[in-house]
């Protein structure tokens, strides 16, 4: 069981720590092309990462899915899923496209972007929209790979990726002297190479197995029940995704509050929080490849070993992150804050992040097993507590502690998210199981 968590794991965690070497870079040519090309940039990029976000469930639904269907052994039924899936998934780009003039506005409403800055971020926008479909097949896609058991595919399509757009953003801005075009061109670019890339793994994959993926279209739209049922799936998990989104998002909005010092100072203590979330999110890609296996097998007791040795890495990545945390953060918040009286607001909430990766691993780790299992229901209805509870704790506490109570909610949000799945466990068991 430890060799089959890894070898989902390890890829994982190599293709998550990939994404901020591209934040990174991207932030470095951007500042070449000055402030206000950086701050576009910046928005434009929220702007569609927000987006993009609330259709994640096509990765996660196709994976959980195609997993079960690789633990039965029905290959066939297997490419069908992934033909669903990419449907899905072109007919959602389709919408996006056509109505990408009141996405552009409604993101511009709510950011509160206005005057030069407006016109270089719709530039930018109207430039990286194209990508819509080659991103949303690449959620399909890299779910379905991951749910037959292939990390390494993903992993080899996510560095590709970010390689392609960092030496053609690089060429176009620095070579050519484009602005903001340059950098948006090197990332469509890299989206269709990827989407590309990852359909031609999946070929591979299908053929391994045996699975003709481009002559079953009269299943795909055939099983009206299969569709049903996809769709539920799918409909939880967007929801649920909501619930994220907008916990997030009053984060940021709830921080902004109490001044420009406290936001940079708990921007920092986030990106701790996000390190984290890279290594526990590979463990719960695991939960998913192989309990959406297990569960196709119908082998309840090797899905309760699962269960064990799971969480058992899981404990251990999270106190190992939480005494680094100890040891080392504050070190890594003076090198992160520069200014003075930014540092001083990351050390004086910095507790919170040292406990976070203890308190978020059942959430982390049930969210995987319970995609793997399509038990989506139960993952929605955990969120929606936590949520529930954040945003009443940080009501009732917000004028006495400040942001305290910000940090009390979302440490509160993560546990209770983690326990109300871990209590739905045994019943999740016995409608899979038996």
């Amino acid at each position: 069981m430890h060799r089959k968590i890894l070898h989902i794991a390890l890829p994982s965690i190599f293709t998550n720590i990939t994404v901020p070497l591209l934040g990174i870079v991207g932030t470095y040519i951007a500042a070449h092309l000055g402030a206000y090309y950086l701050a576009a940039i910046s928005v434009g990029s929220t702007l569609f990462s927000t987006t993009y976000s609330l259709f994640n469930f096509l990765r996660m639904g196709t994976g959980g899915v195609a997993a079960q269907t690789f633990g039965a052994e029905q290959f066939s039924e297997s490419g069908v899923v992934l033909g669903r899936s990419l449907v899905i998934a072109l007919s959602l780009s389709l919408g996006i496209l056509l109505l990408q003039q009141p996405i552009i506005e409604l993101g511009l409403w709510l950011m509160s972007v206005e005057g030069a800055q407006r016109v270089l971020v719709m530039d930018y926008f109207h430039w990286l929209i194209w990508g819509a479909p080659a991103m949303l097949s690449l959620f399909a896609l890299n779910g379905w790979l991951l749910g037959m058991q292939n990390a390494v595919y993903p992993m080899v399509v996510a560095v590709t990726q970010n390689l392609l757009n960092i030496g053609i953003s690089l060429f176009l801005v620095y070579g050519l002297q484009m602005k903001i075009e340059g950098v948006a061109i090197g990332a469509l670019t890299a989206q269709w190479v990827g989407a590309i890339l990852a359909l031609t793994f999946a070929v591979r994959v299908a053929r391994k197995h045996g699975i003709a993926l481009f002559s079953q279209g009269h299943r795909v739209f055939r099983d009206l029940a299969a569709w049903k049922r996809f769709f539920t799936v799918n409909v939880f998990i967007f929801l649920r995704t909501l619930c994220l989104v907008a916990v997030m998002f009053s984060f940021t909005a709830f921080g902004n509050r109490s001044g420009n010092y406290v936001v940079a100072g708990n921007a920092i203590l986030l990106q701790l929080f996000l390190l984290t979330s890279y290594f526990l999110d590979g463990f719960a890609y695991a939960g998913e490849a192989v309990g959406g296996r297990i569960t196709g097998q119908g082998d309840g007791v090797d899905f309760r070993r699962l269960v064990r040795t799971l969480f058992l890495w899981g404990g251990i990545i999270a106190l190992l992150f939480s005494a680094f945390f100890f040891v080392t953060g504050d070190f890594i918040v003076e090198q992160l804050g520069q200014d003075a009286q930014v540092i001083a607001v990351a050390r004086t909430y910095l507790p919170y992040v040292i406990a976070l990766p203890v308190v978020s691993v059942t959430a982390f780790l049930f969210d995987g097993l319970y995609i793997g299992t399509t038990a989506t229901r139960s993952m929605l209805v955990g969120v929606a507590y936590a949520a529930a509870l954040f945003f009443l704790l940080h009501q009732m506490l917000a004028s006495a502690m400040g942001n305290h109570a910000l940090w009390i909610a979302f440490t509160a949000y993560l546990a209770l998210r983690g326990g109300v799945m871990a209590l739905q466990l045994p019943g999740v068991l016995r409608r899979k199981f038996g």
